[in-house]
This record gives C-alpha cells, sequence and structure tokens, in this order.
C-alpha cells in the first residue's frame, strides 16, 4: 500500500493537478527524493539546496509535524498520510 501525500495548491502544477499523489520511501526524505523522481522540480520547492526541507514549509506524517518527531529522517510506512503545508505569512496591518 502506497504513502499518499497532500500536495499544496501552488504545488500541484508539478503534480498534473493533482491534491493528493502516491509515493515510497522509508523516511520523509525518502518519500521526497521519490516525489522528484516522478515530479520533476518539486524537491527544490520543498528543500533547500542542501537537501533539507525549508523552513516555511511544513510537513506532516499523520498530523504530527516531523519537526517534533525526528525532521526529515522521520520514518514514513506504506498507509501513511503526507501532508505538505507551506506557511502562510501575514496578518492585519
Amino acid at each position: 500500500m502506497p504513502i499518499k501525500v497532500k500536495i499544496p495548491t501552488p504545488l500541484q502544477k508539478l503534480t498534473k493537478n493533482q491534491a493528493e499523489v502516491e509515493s515510497e520511501g522509508k523516511t520523509v526524505q525518502e518519500l521526497i527524493d521519490d516525489l522528484e523522481k516522478n515530479y520533476p522540480g518539486i524537491k527544490e520547492r520543498i528543500c533547500d539546496e542542501k537537501g533539507k526541507v525549508r523552513r516555511f514549509i511544513n510537513i506532516y506524517v499523520n498530523e504530527e509535524d516531523v519537526r517534533f518527531l525526528k525532521g526529515d529522517d522521520t520514518p514514513v510506512k506504506d498507509g501513511d498520510e503526507i501532508s505538505i503545508i507551506p506557511a502562510i505569512a501575514g496578518g492585519a496591518s
């Protein structure tokens, strides 16, 4: 059973307008690498030049923020649901 990855609207043009795709890997980093293989250009939007998830991108594994787990090394398994959520800035002026 593949891992479901929810794609935010700004990145859906890279996934052929799909809001949810399937991917494989044993860690969040492997999952991102697999996404890049299937949807070229997505990794540079999610990761910095060192390959680490950008500060303004939040990744959740089954609704748990990976920053409070093991970051990019957070294990994932078949049936998990991953959400990629860009941070939103702004507010009242």
